[in-house]
């Protein structure tokens, strides 16, 4: 595996290459992330990944000095997955000078949900995967599903530049009891790590009442979010949406039962979790 950090060398490097499959990523790896790197492998080749803590999509009070930084191990597991480069920029690489020039989202995508809690976070989101874009030039690119609302962002961004590049979106990965893999659970102490499922359990709980023709989204919304507070969670929301445009559902699509996702975000001691559920 080659571990490029300029821009111009990743250029040469992949010139010629018609097939690149890409996973950006923010390093502190996981199974959940070598599983998208499976998953790129069987859309295209060769398959590059990078690592790089964005800066621009951390908010004042937010974690990006403390934010986990493994990369020796990061690079043994990309080698044993058989990525052919590593693109590994600092700062100074991706942002060589004040990366004035931002993209936003649409407000009414980017600023619900994950955009109301995190202002800011979506520009720069958008911002870096663009710019990754621009280096790499994949052919495809995957996402997780974990991060559904980055997914959705990051999909209509490629299609409204008509960028061309596919994006291909992964299930999430999820440990035996249910929580989703992310960087962020290493922050969990023993007793949270054991509560931290009844997110997930949560989730699911509200699925089964939609399914089964509970109709008042927002009584279970409630529900749902006081069953977290009761146990010393601090949820930020627990919001059922349309899966085609994040948009809340009318009685009409509930009535016709249009694909819908619900989605939440929730404190557990100091540590943020996301998920969602498809419906």
């Amino acid at each position: 595996m080659k571990i490029i950090s300029s821009i111009d060398e990743l250029r040469d490097q992949l010139r010629g290459q018609l097939r690149t499959a890409f996973v950006p990523t923010m390093g502190n790896l996981h199974e959940g992330h070598l599983s998208l790197m499976r998953l790129a492998r069987k859309h295209g080749d060769p398959v590059v990944a990078s690592i790089f803590v964005n800066r621009l999509q951390f908010g004042p009070n937010e974690d990006f000095d403390k934010y986990p930084r493994t990369f020796q191990a990061d690079v043994d597991k990309l080698e044993k997955e058989g990525v052919y480069v590593l693109f590994a920029p600092t700062e100074k690489d991706l942002y060589p000078e004040p990366q004035e020039f931002r993209v936003r989202p649409p407000d009414d995508l980017g600023n619900t949900l994950e955009g109301e809690f995190r202002p800011g976070f979506f520009t720069g989101v958008t911002t870096i995967v663009l710019k990754l874009f621009s280096c790499v030039q994949p052919r495809v690119a995957v996402f997780g599903k974990k991060d559904y609302q980055q997914l959705m962002i990051v999909r209509n961004m490629s299609k409204q530049f008509a960028l061309p590049t596919e994006i291909i979106a992964a299930e999430t990965y999820r440990a035996d009891d249910g929580l989703a893999l992310s960087s962020r659970n290493g922050y969990l102490s023993a007793d949270e790590r054991s509560e931290a499922p009844l997110l997930f359990k949560t989730l699911n709980q509200v699925a089964d009442e939609v399914r089964s023709g509970h109709l008042d989204t927002s009584e279970l919304e409630k529900k749902a979010m006081a069953q977290l507070a009761a146990r010393g969670w601090k949820p930020d929301y627990i919001s059922i949406r349309r899966r085609a445009d994040l948009q809340p559902p009318s009685a009409g699509d509930l009535a016709q039962k249009v694909e819908l996702v619900v989605l939440a975000a929730a404190k557990l001691g100091v540590t943020r979790l996301i998920d969602n559920l498809e419906i």
